[in-house]
């Protein structure tokens, strides 16, 4: 019977140095290789050129290297790309490059599918079939770098967690993964420059709290009317507004970081004053700024994007009470790339 090969990167470097003393060699051995890994991203153990060819047959015959591969890259006209990303068990993510004049932002998946139901996302219309692993979602990162270097000749400047999945259903492979992006064994970024976006998962975001993160967190709210959240996000009756503002009471006073809530605004569901008046309520409760995102379509009519003078009306009131708010223009839309809209159409 065939034993199916670990993947080395599970293995955390301790074991690989272990792999390597149990074998009859040194230890140090065991920090090349993760090097290889993880700072210089070696998609197969060939690519490690400073290691002997025996050593390399040695990690041949005991672990593979569950590597992602870009399975088709789509340009938009406004300079996004869109990846449709292959793992090693044939399953299709999607991940997005956003660039914009100062910055490039990755947009990366942490579930094939999604485990909540939004009516308004396509990503949701997909069933969850499993988490990514640590070593996918950095994938994912390395791959937009490498393609930000190419095409915009900049390195990667900001990830955010907004693609396909829920990041707090896979709460511990999320953290894997950003512990190794941050680590300068890994890419070295800040935390400072990656945000973690949730629906509001509310025990995982006090959880985060209590982990002491240094990351930026964002809340998909849409309405702060429950009634009307749990119509367009019905996972939500899970986690009532009153829970979710405790939650993120508790947030702000553990780490004093601002949150940021995304908000969509559609015809005739969360157009109206009562609608704005308590969105406007809502952020009075814990520091934060708003971000108004464009509606991005996906096919049925039963969501339109809203009048552009409600859009208006929500900037003034919001900034009238004294809280930062914008207009996120969606980036990508003429390849399927902007928010709520990836579903793996290829």
């Amino acid at each position: 019977m065939q034993t199916i090969k670990k993947d080395i990167r599970s293995l955390t470097k301790e074991q690989i140095r272990e792999f390597f003393v149990m074998q009859g060699d040194k230890a140090f051995r065991g920090n090349q290789v993760y090097e290889w890994l993880w700072s210089k991203g070696a998609h197969s153990f060939d690519d490690m050129t400073n290691i002997s060819k025996e050593t390399r047959i040695l990690l041949e015959q005991h672990f593979v290297i569950n590597h992602i591969q870009v399975d088709t890259m789509q340009h938009s006209n406004d300079g996004t790309i869109k990846n449709a990303v292959r793992l090693h068990d044939g399953l299709i993510v999607e991940s997005v490059l956003i660039p914009t004049n100062t910055r490039t932002t990755a947009c990366v998946s942490s579930q094939v599918g999604c485990s909540l139901d939004c009516n308004f996302c396509a990503t949701a219309r997909l069933k969850r079939m499993r988490n990514l692993a640590p070593d996918e979602i950095y994938d994912q990162v390395v791959a937009i770098d490498q393609e930000s270097r190419l095409y915009h000749n900049r390195p990667l400047s900001n990830i955010v967690f907004m693609g396909m999945g829920e990041p707090l259903m896979n709460y511990p492979n999320v953290m894997k993964a950003i512990e190794k992006i941050t680590s300068d064994e890994g890419l070295g970024m800040s935390p400072k420059r990656i945000t973690v976006s949730t629906s509001g998962v509310s025990k995982m975001i006090k959880k985060m709290a209590d982990d002491e993160v240094k990351f930026k967190l964002a809340v998909s709210l849409h309405s702060a009317i429950e009634e009307t959240r749990n119509k367009i996000m019905p996972f939500t009756k899970s986690f009532p507004l009153p829970e979710l503002r405790e939650a993120l009471e508790y947030w702000y006073r553990k780490t004093k970081s601002k949150i940021t809530y995304e908000y969509v605004v559609w015809k005739g569901i969360n157009d109206d004053k009562k609608a704005i008046d308590a969105l406007v309520k809502f952020c009075k409760y814990v520091p934060c700024k708003v971000n108004i995102i464009e509606y991005n379509p996906i096919d049925d009519g039963e969501f339109q994007q809203a009048d552009p003078t409600v859009i208006d009306a929500y900037i003034t009131a919001l900034n009238n009470a004294g809280i930062v708010a914008k207009v996120r223009r969606s980036r990508g839309k003429d390849i399927d790339a902007a928010c709520g809209q990836l579903a793996n159409k290829s």
